[in-house]
């Protein structure tokens, strides 16, 4: 049995480095497995759209498709655009069997990436002591989503034994340069940011200029490309491939239980 096609479904920026860096993780995955056909999709601002890579993939004669939201918050994008890519694929292709798989979310694992980009811009900034720490990531409408990186935060901080506050570029506050200012306010004057932001793009450019602005003596670089962020992809697409096995499986006949023939009143 051939496995499904994995579909990576990134958010899009015109930023060319975002794509660049989908384009890494998709490579790093093909050394991983390269048994899978894979490819990378975009919801907005770059080529290739999903329909496209639908397109292709269809033609190639590919009859299950995984496809998988490359984002770190379960929030508008993974509640509403990707249902309706899959609803859109479902009516366009109608013998094509897709699912969605759940977005990468706010895993703990990543903070081992993030650990090793914090270490590397510490390094390169000649930074030896930290006081306090703000994990700064997109920010969402949806309270829960910001919730979940809230609790994010507070196991970065255990991890290290510093106070640790979660900031947001967009829709929630504070924002990482008023993290950062809170915190030298309170007298902390080694202030680190963790960029929580899968690749670089105009948020994490912005959390970052704001937050030197403000006083933070380092701001480490993006997730980007990791064996932790591969991992995860793949074990998101392999409970979704279980899942689009069972919607595949026929239903089991009903058992009709037949009458005691040989009752007698």
């Amino acid at each position: 049995m051939t496995a499904p096609a994995l579909v990576i479904l990134a958010h899009g920026s015109r930023d060319p480095r975002s794509a660049a860096t989908v384009h890494s993780m998709v490579d790093s995955l093909h050394k991983m497995r390269g048994d899978l056909r894979m490819e990378a999709a975009f919801l907005d601002h770059c080529p290739p759209s999903p329909y496209q890579v639908f397109d292709k993939l269809v033609a190639e004669g590919v009859e299950e498709i995984v496809l998988l939201p490359l984002l770190l918050s379960a929030a508008y994008h993974a509640r509403v655009d990707v249902p309706a890519v899959v609803d859109g694929a479902r009516g366009r292709y109608p013998d094509l069997r897709i699912i969605a798989s759940d977005p990468l979310g706010y895993d703990d694992s990543l903070l081992d990436v993030l650990d090793r980009r914090m270490r590397a811009e510490l390094k390169d900034g000649r930074v030896r002591e930290l006081d306090a720490l703000v994990l700064a990531c997109a920010g969402s409408s949806d309270a829960q989503a910001n919730a979940a990186i809230t609790r994010l935060a507070r196991l970065w901080g255990q991890r290290h034994k510093l106070p640790v506050t979660a900031a947001f570029t967009t829709a929630a506050s504070p924002s990482p340069a008023e993290a950062v200012l809170q915190w030298r306010l309170e007298g902390r004057r080694h202030v680190a940011v963790g960029s929580f932001f899968l690749a670089p793009g105009q948020l994490p450019d912005r959390a970052r200029d704001t937050a030197r602005k403000a006083g933070a003596v380092a701001v480490s670089r993006p997730l980007g490309a990791s064996a932790e962020v591969a991992r995860l992809v793949l074990l998101r697409y392999g409970v979704a491939g279980l899942d689009l096995l069972n919607l595949a499986a026929p239903a089991p006949r009903p058992v009709l239980l037949r009458p005691d023939l040989g009752r007698t009143a």
